[in-house]
Formats: structure tokens, C-alpha cells, sequence
């Protein structure tokens, strides 16, 4: 029998984009290469906030699993009991703190986790200090504006609130609410309103209502707490959450000694869940009362209106000119008849006295009318050009008419005496 040489390895690819389905990584060379790539990581300084604590007594090694306060991410942690045990404050679950840790990766379970040497807990007043650097920063951007803040609906037929598990909170609101006006509908969303889960959920929660156009106004409630457990309503995220919502925000977070971020960016803040019932609705008692009052001032408004009227038209009626009506037309008759006579009286006087000047005139006329001259046996002669006034104006032979006051005559001159006469000659005109 020949002898078989055993198969050539399968040589593999150097990188990983050079596998392909023929050709593909082994499990142990992948998690080699990232366990390889991870130990070239320089130790750093992570923060977070503890979520869970794993410590058991007689171990060497403490398990931590630190989150982002922020978003939905966290990280295992390992760290050695005795750092653990050495921190002046017992570390407890929502804890926020420093970590300095190497990245290590576990190629049997393929998980990363952080292999920390350092913890240092971050103090309430580092804290707050970060708090004012994020308030001037978002005050500079406008987001505390009063001209961007909307005003409430007065009322609102559905509200959403977002409020802790089971919280006296949302008992306080809901059942004030309620009280003022029974007919209001609620949007509840129930989450962590403190600890690790709770920017996450409550921006959730937040945007979840604001896309829902049925609600109306959007109350964050809370029943107060420590300064440590208010950190979340002072989180970026989670105030610009609240900004960008375009429902209007009702912050009730109810903390009177220190203010959280969101009640600054919110469109009104209430200090306690039971005053932010008070500002949603209307209480509609009150509404009754106000509405029974307004009816009462509008039912005296037109009684003493009408009263008023009244006694005006009283007065008018209680006139001499409407007692009588036929006074006014009375008096204005006897003035018609009493002008009426005068104008008569004037009228014959004017006429009177212009017919005797008219007669006089006619006297006056007739006594200076050259036919009364012609009367008294006067005659006008005339050339056809004038009337002769002198002798000088005619000569020997010129033919003239002379006028009558009972007729014409046709004359001839025969001779010319200046100064006295002329002599004529005529027979009757057929004029």
C-alpha cells in the first residue's frame, strides 16, 4: 500500500478583510487579535454611576457595573476588595464615581470589562460645580428664555405625566387635579425618576407624550429628595430633552432649596406635584363661582340700563310738547297766521305806495312829454337826418317834416331868416 501525506494546513488570512466565507477566521485568532488589540489601551479615568454592586465577603476581587448616567450603556468593572474597602464612604448602588481602569478583554467568555486600581467617589459639591458650568452654558444658548416658554391651555382635555413607580407624586397630582375639574384624562408614564435608568427613561417617557397630539400639556413630577437624587432633572440630556419638546412642560420636581436645570428650561415650574394641579386646570368651584358672579353683575348691568331708560323716557313723556301733542302744532300755526297778516300788511303798504309813486311819475311825464307841448300847437320839424333847432340849419329849398300833435306836414323851405322865423310852405303828409 502507498502511504497518504496528511493534508496541507489551511493557511489563514493576516487580515481581517481578507477573510471570506472560504477562508474565515477561527474563533481563538479573532479573539486572540482583540484580546491582543485591547492590551495595547493605556489605563484611563472613566466616570459613571454604580448600578450594581458585587462584593462578597472573603473575596479579593469586587464586581462593578458602572453606567453612563446619560444613555443606555454600561460596563462590567473588576476592582480589588481592598479599594473598595479602603474609600472613606461606603460605595453604594447609584453612586457616582471616578474609575481608573485598563481594559481587559476575556477571550473564553468574550466579554470586556475594566480591571480598575482607583475609585474616588465624586463629591455633591464637584457636582454642583458642573451643574452651574451646564447652567451658564445653556443660558447662553437661550434655552432659560422667558420669550420661548409657551403659555398653558386653560384647560387641557388630556395630560400627560411622567412621575415615579406607585409615587405620592402622581397621587398628588392626579388626585388634585381631578378635585378642580373630574372630567381631565391623564397620560401616565411611570419611571425611575432617580438612579441610573432614570435620564433614560424619563426622555423616553418625554418623547413618548410629546408625539402624542391628544395631550395637551406634559407634567414632570417628582416628590422632592436629596440633592444626590436630583441629579438626573439636572442632566444635559435630559433639560434638553424638555426643550426640544413641543408640548408645553410642567416641572414638578418639588425642591424649594436648590432648583434643578429642568424647572429653569420648562415652560412653568410648580414647587410641588399638588401646585402643579392647581396650575393645569382650573377649578371649576371657582369657574361656577366666577361665572354665577359674572351673571349677577351682567342681571344688575341691565336692570339699572333699563332703570335708566326708563326714567329718561319718563321724563321725556312728562314734557308739556308730548302731554299736549297739539301744543308745538298750536303755537306754530298762530305764528304762521300772525306772519302771515304781517307780510299781508307790508305787502298792501308796498303796493299802495308804489302806485301813488307811480302816479306821481305819470303826472311828471305827461307834463314833460314833448305830445303835451304838441297839444298846445307846437310842431317838430325834422330833417331825416335830426330835428331842426335853429335856422341857421336849414337852407332855401330844403324839404322838411314838421310834426303835429294830430298828424305829419311835408314843408318846404322858401326862405331862411336867422335869428327870427323861417318861412315854410307845406301840404299835408299821407304819414
Amino acid at each position: 500500500m502507498s502511504s497518504q501525506s496528511p493534508p496541507a494546513p489551511r493557511r489563514l488570512a493576516a487580515r481581517a478583510l481578507e477573510t471570506t466565507p472560504e477562508n474565515p477566521w477561527p474563533v481563538r485568532l479573532l479573539s486572540s487579535k482583540i484580546t491582543e488589540y485591547v492590551s495595547r489601551m493605556s489605563p484611563l479615568w472613566v466616570e459613571g454611576q454604580v448600578v450594581q454592586l458585587n462584593r462578597r465577603p472573603g473575596a479579593s476581587l469586587a464586581f462593578i457595573t458602572l453606567r453612563d448616567p446619560a444613555a443606555d450603556m454600561s460596563l462590567p468593572v473588576a476592582v480589588d476588595a481592598r479599594v473598595v474597602g479602603a474609600l472613606p464612604a461606603p460605595l453604594e448602588e447609584g453612586s457616582h464615581v471616578v474609575v481608573h481602569a485598563r481594559p481587559t478583554f476575556w477571550p473564553k467568555r468574550g466579554t470586556l470589562q475594566l480591571q480598575a486600581d482607583d475609585i474616588r467617589p465624586v463629591g455633591v459639591g464637584e457636582l454642583l460645580a458642573r451643574i452651574e458650568q451646564l447652567k451658564r452654558v445653556l443660558a447662553a444658548e437661550g434655552l432659560f428664555d422667558a420669550g420661548r416658554k409657551r403659555p398653558l391651555p386653560f384647560l387641557p382635555g388630556r395630560v400627560g405625566l411622567v412621575c415615579g413607580r406607585e409615587s405620592k407624586a402622581e397621587h398628588d397630582v392626579v388626585v388634585n387635579a381631578h378635585a378642580r375639574w373630574p372630567a381631565l384624562r391623564f397620560e401616565i408614564r411611570e419611571v425611575a425618576v432617580q438612579g441610573a435608568r432614570a435620564v433614560t427613561e424619563v426622555c423616553a417617557a418625554l418623547a413618548e407624550l410629546d408625539a402624542d397630539p391628544a395631550v395637551e400639556v406634559i407634567v414632570l413630577a417628582r416628590g422632592g429628595g436629596s440633592v444626590e437624587d436630583l441629579l438626573p432633572f439636572s442632566n444635559e440630556a435630559l433639560v434638553r430633552a424638555v426643550a426640544a419638546c413641543r408640548t408645553p412642560v410642567v416641572s414638578a420636581i418639588g425642591h424649594e432649596t436648590d432648583t434643578p436645570l429642568v424647572d429653569l428650561v420648562a415652560d412653568h415650574r410648580a414647587s410641588t406635584p399638588t401646585d402643579a394641579a392647581k396650575r393645569i386646570v382650573p377649578d371649576v368651584a371657582e369657574q361656577r363661582r366666577g361665572v354665577l358672579q359674572s351673571r349677577q353683575r351682567i342681571r344688575a348691568a341691565v336692570a339699572g340700563r333699563v332703570a335708566a331708560e326708563q326714567r329718561g323716557l319718563d321724563a321725556v313723556r312728562s314734557r308739556p310738547v308730548l302731554a299736549e301733542p297739539t301744543t308745538l302744532v298750536t303755537r306754530r300755526a298762530e305764528e304762521v297766521a300772525r306772519l302771515t297778516a304781517g307780510a299781508r300788511r307790508a305787502f298792501t303798504w308796498r303796493t299802495e305806495r308804489a302806485g301813488a309813486e307811480l302816479d306821481a311819475l305819470h303826472g311828471r311825464l305827461v307834463a314833460l312829454s314833448p305830445a303835451a307841448t304838441l297839444a298846445r300847437g307846437y310842431a317838430v320839424l325834422r330833417t331825416p337826418e335830426r330835428v331842426v333847432r335853429s335856422a341857421d340849419e336849414v337852407a332855401v329849398g330844403d324839404r322838411l317834416e314838421a310834426l303835429l300833435a294830430g298828424g305829419r306836414l311835408d314843408v318846404d323851405v322858401v326862405g331862411s331868416h336867422p335869428g327870427g322865423p323861417a318861412g315854410t310852405r307845406g301840404g299835408p303828409s299821407s304819414g
